[in-house]
């Protein structure tokens, strides 16, 4: 039975849909308040529609529905005074933040139409430097607050690996992004450890979600059919659900993983030890 968190704040980046939405529910639905954050625009770079206001809307009313409070943002997590300033005013309205969720991200796959040094650092910019403006957001108030607290970056199963490399900008941007933030996780774990605060990452691997499922990924798929085939899991499951990844960062954040912290928790269908 998953621990109770009520009482609890937590803070979601990539909010309004997909695995963001996922975990914003999740958690609403066993009691905490939710800080959302998501751009609602496009990143010239992403080939594929990233989220929009009606989609952070819809966040806003499945949490309400669950009679949990939610103040949403409309915040680009490249911009670091921004994001400090939607914090601010989240943890003025709902009274602190326990929980950190850095999970907005992108992936460039199927576009073919930019200069790769574009691609690779617009992925940096989200992905990296993004998570890394998220916890230093957040972190002096959950240090300042004395109360503990949890904190779960989403990798990848390409931040433990590097299964399907296929030579593009987007696949070798979105690897290192996502290996960086297990070197972000593990700093932040000692950092934040005497603070009785707990850092880990998620890793799922392909989650049902618009930025897997969209026309420029499948034209990808076809342009490399040797990364799809590398790409394939040990369980005979083609794709898991947001919900599958929500389920174990509920239990992360959780009292129940209380002595669990620096780890990298594989959400993958058995992906990393095929």
């Amino acid at each position: 039975m998953t621990e109770r968190l009520d009482g609890k704040v937590a803070l979601i980046t990539g909010a309004a849909r997909g695995q963001g939405r996922s975990h914003a529910v999740t958690l609403a639905g066993l009691g905490a308040d939710v800080i959302a954050v998501d751009i609602c625009a496009q990143i010239d770079t992403v080939a594929y529609p990233m989220a929009t206001k009606e989609d952070l809307a819809q966040t806003v009313a499945e949490v309400e529905a669950l009679d949990r409070r939610i103040v949403a943002a409309e915040v680009d997590v490249r911009d670091g005074e921004a994001l400090r300033a939607a914090v601010d005013e989240g943890v003025a309205e709902l009274g602190g933040v326990d929980i950190v969720l850095a999970n907005a991200a992108i992936a460039s796959l199927g576009n073919n139409s930019d200069d790769a040094s574009r691609i690779f650092q617009a992925t940096l910019d989200v992905n990296l430097t993004g998570v890394w403006h998220t916890v230093h957001a957040a972190a002096p108030f959950m240090i300042e607050q004395g109360r503990g607290g949890a904190i779960v970056l989403t990798s990848s199963t390409q931040g433990l690996s590097g299964r399907g490399g296929d030579g593009s900008p987007a696949l070798e941007a979105y690897c290192a992004s996502k290996h960086a933030v297990v070197g972000l996780m593990r700093s932040w774990a000692n950092w934040l450890a005497p603070h009785r605060i707990r850092v880990n990452t998620v890793h799922p691997t392909g989650v049902n979600t618009p930025m897997v499922h969209n026309d420029a990924m499948r034209r990808h798929a076809e342009e490399h059919p040797s990364m799809i085939a590398a790409m394939t899991n040990l369980l005979p499951v083609e794709i898991v659900e947001p919900v599958d990844i929500s389920n174990a960062v509920a239990w992360l954040v959780s009292d129940a993983a209380r002595y669990v912290t620096g780890v990298t928790l594989p959400v993958d269908a058995g992906f990393s030890v095929r």
